[in-house]
């Protein structure tokens, strides 16, 4: 049995919290956005997500996510993975109104969210910005 390195242990022991939030209604911010969100959930990091302005465009269910990337890569690549871990994404509820969005619209792990909540998860996390 091979000696192990404390440093790879502290890192297994410590996992971060990770808030990524996606404000933009473009494919390669949405792709990066959950690319990065599944490569740390993946890892065991705890990963929420939040959709605001723009961004809540990608709640739609009935949206293109297989538009390719400039790397060949599209949102379907991820956010199927996202959606089967049951990884919570808010979707910012005035944003997502007044552009005639619900509910019903939205992917499982999708819900209607507000300000004061994403505040509480950035106080807590590591923030990512698309």
């Amino acid at each position: 049995m091979g000696i192990v390195s404390p440093l790879i242990n502290r890192r297994e022991q410590t996992m971060a919290n990770f808030l990524f939030v996606l404000s933009k209604d473009n494919n390669e911010s949405a792709t990066r956005c959950l690319q990065f969100a599944k490569i740390a959930h993946s890892k065991g990091h705890h990963v929420d997500m939040f959709f605001i302005d723009g961004g809540v465009t990608w709640a739609d269910k009935e949206r293109d996510i297989l538009q390719k990337t400039d790397t060949g890569d599209c949102p379907a690549d991820y956010l199927d993975y996202l959606v089967e871990n049951e990884v919570a994404i808010g979707i910012c509820t005035p944003c997502a109104k007044n552009r005639g969005m619900d509910e019903a619209k939205f992917y499982p792990n999708m819900l209607l969210d507000g300000g004061p909540h994403l505040i509480d998860m950035a106080s807590e996390a590591k923030v990512f910005n698309f």
